[in-house]
């Protein structure tokens, strides 16, 4: 009986040996791909967003630094109906030493009550999952204060460059709000903010 229950501690004590030893000789290669970067250079927000959550804080600059370097999404939009009054007007700058704009904002009022935001020469950093809002604080440089200060989501950006327009929510009190940014949602990133001086 003797021998065979010292079989049975030497195959235990040699698999546990084995299983904390053979890590230092045996290598695990991981080959991941860009596989959050489409054919045509762009990112895939959907699959950035189904990345499990420390996976995807982890690939954070790297999903950024592709962003980046993607092709400007141009666009031009032509300002809606006649006769609107121009509210407040802002430059959209630099939020830091990577993400940086430049171009006009300027909110108007319209003939039929409703309020819209108009960008004007804009361009900004490409990055994923770029957003619009009309933010609180009257010049946010931080992303707390964008969050803290309070806004609301204008909707997705749809270009990083040109000429556009945001319908502002009906029932907005347009007078508690002082700035447009352009927000990185997938990050809490602040890209570009315009500080709005009322006319």
């Amino acid at each position: 009986m003797k021998p065979a229950l010292i079989a049975i501690a030497l195959i235990v004590v040699g698999a546990a040996g084995w299983f904390f030893v053979s890590p230092l000789f045996i290598d695990e290669t991981v080959d991941e791909g860009f596989d959050f970067v489409t054919a045509d250079g762009r990112i895939d927000i959907e699959a950035v967003t189904a990345m499990p959550e420390d996976k995807r804080a982890a690939m954070r600059d790297e999903i950024m630094r592709a962003a980046t370097s993607a092709p400007d999404r141009q666009h031009v939009e032509a300002m809606p109906g006649a006769g609107p009054r121009v509210v407040a007007t802002g430059t959209f700058v630099d939020a830091d030493a990577v993400h940086k704009g430049s171009g006009s904002a300027t909110l108007y009022a319209l003939p039929d009550g409703g309020h819209v935001v108009r960008f004007e020469d804009f361009r900004t950093t490409n990055g994923p999952a770029l957003v619009v809002y009309l933010a609180k604080h009257p010049s946010p440089s931080s992303a707390a204060d964008v969050l803290d200060g309070g806004f609301i989501d204008l909707g997705e950006l749809k270009g990083n460059v040109g000429n556009q327009n945001y319908v502002i929510p009906a029932g907005t009190s347009v007078d508690e709000y002082a700035s447009v940014v352009v927000w990185c949602e997938l990050f809490d990133v602040l890209f570009s903010p315009a500080a709005l001086a009322r006319q």
